[in-house]
Formats: structure tokens, sequence, C-alpha cells
């Protein structure tokens, strides 16, 4: 086994790979799409559930390779996938915060970092990572959202730059709806730590938010319901050698309904 510690291209290609395995994992264990959709395999050495659609797939590859080139750069603060109710509400967002400690010239890109941990050690890492996530809806609890819940990735940058050029080619990134964003979030919202890994090139956390919204809809569902009403009506009097009828019983009260999504899957970037 190599000793060899990581390289700068290596981090970014580890991360990149990383994300883009995570992404899928999100959305088969928050139940954004059906499980038949996605396939069972393993990757750092754990089970993972890859999409089998080709255009999901497509999507979410072609994020984050521009992901990625911003990540070159020293550009990105964090990628939030965010999950999101028919009226575009964000309810969760899966944070992945990231910081370039070091600056790499170009031609020392494929230079060992001093210090920095190895590839197979990155790998443990990430594989926990993914365990970790497979157990997230012990703490998140299940969507109820039906068929309808839909998804951004949410593009961060730091110091507010605007996305690299790409010559004559269109942007890849659209203006996030600042509700999507993490500025965004409420004062009640809930941040779970799931797993960070300091590489000593680029380090990666990755964390849930549930957000303010989520809960109070989730604190209303859970609350006691009040007893049916009493029927006003008097029971007509009884004939001689017969009992009065006993009312009928109060229907019961309606279960509040959580509104579902209707949008499909859409890509963004920091609108401020």
């Amino acid at each position: 086994m190599s000793t060899n510690t990581l390289t700068f291209n290596e981090t970014l290609r580890g991360i990149l790979d990383f994300i883009e395995v995570a992404i899928h994992s999100i959305l088969y264990v928050r139940q954004v799409y059906p499980a038949d959709l996605f396939i069972r395999r393993k990757k750092y050495d754990t089970p993972v559930f890859q999409s089998r659609h080709p255009g999901l797939n497509e999507y979410i590859s072609g994020a984050v390779k521009a992901v990625g080139e911003e990540l070159t750069l020293g550009n990105v603060d964090k990628v939030v996938v965010v999950i999101k109710d028919k009226e575009q509400v964000p309810l969760e967002r899966f944070i992945f915060a990231v910081e370039n400690m070091i600056s790499v010239e170009s031609f020392n890109k494929d230079t060992s970092v001093e210090n920095a941990m190895t590839p197979a050690a990155l790998g443990l890492y990430f594989r926990s990572f993914l365990v970790k996530l497979s157990m997230v809806e012990s703490q998140l609890g299940q969507m109820f959202l039906g068929d309808d819940v839909s998804f951004a990735i949410v593009l961060e940058l730091k110091d507010n730059k605007p996305p690299a050029p790409r010559g004559e080619e269109p942007p890849p990134w659209i203006p996030a709806n600042p509700d999507q964003t993490t500025p965004g979030v409420g004062d009640k919202a809930e941040l779970h730590m799931i797993r960070a890994v300091n590489t000593g090139v680029i380090n990666l956390s990755l964390a849930v938010q549930e957000s303010e919204i989520k809960l109070q809809r989730e604190k209303a569902m859970k609350a006691p319901r009040p007893p049916p009403p009493v029927p006003a009506s008097t029971p007509a009097p009884a004939k001689e050698g017969q009992q009065p009828s006993p009312p009928s019983p109060a229907p019961h009260a309606p279960v509040p309904q959580v509104p579902a999504p209707d949008q499909a899957p859409e890509i963004a970037g920091n609108s401020e």
C-alpha cells in the first residue's frame, strides 16, 4: 500500500467523486425518487445506491463537474443539496462545506503535499461519511411528501464571487432563490453534523439542516387533536320499558395534510 500523501489534484478528484456518490445517496435515503430507480453498488468498501436514470445521472455529474471548475480556483464555500416541497419551500439542506487549506501553483498540483493524509486514509473517511449518511433518517424522520418532492443543487461561492467565465459557453449555473441558500435559513432551523475530514489540502464537512418550516409542520402534525365535539341533540324520550338510544359518535377530526412538491430538479447558483 502506498504511503505517499495526497496531491492537490488527487484531493480534488476524491472530493468531487465523493460528493457525486453522496448526492445519489441523499436522493435515495430521503426518498426523493422511488427506491426502484436506484441500484445497489459498492463504493469505498461500503454499499451505496446509485440512480439508474440516465437523465438524472447526467444532471448530477454535470453539476459536480461545474463544482470542480470552481473548486480548482478555490472559490467554493459550500455545495448544498436542497430538498423542497411543491411550493419550492426548502425543508432540508445537505451542506458540503469546503475549505482550501493551501495555495498550489498549477505546475505543482500533482506533487504530494507534506503532512497531508494518504489516499487510503481519505477513502476510509469517505466510507464513514456514507455509513452515517445512510442512517440519517433516524435523526430526521421520514419526509412523507409522496411523489412530488424535488431538489436543487446550490453552489455558494466565497466572497460573493461570480462563477468563473467559460468563454463563449453558457454558464452552468442559474441564480438561486435566496430562500434556498444557507444565508436564507430561519433562526429556528436545526443543524446536524454528519462528518468532517481535514485532509491537509482541502477540508470537507457534511451537515444536514432541517428548516424552520419543516420543524413547525412536524410539530403541528404531532400535536394532540382535540376530542370530537359532543352532539347537541337531546335523545327522544324512551317509551315505557325501553332504554334511550346513545348518541351517534362524532366523526374523527381530519388528519392535517402536508403539501408536496411538483417541481422538477433544478441546478442553481449563488444569487447574491
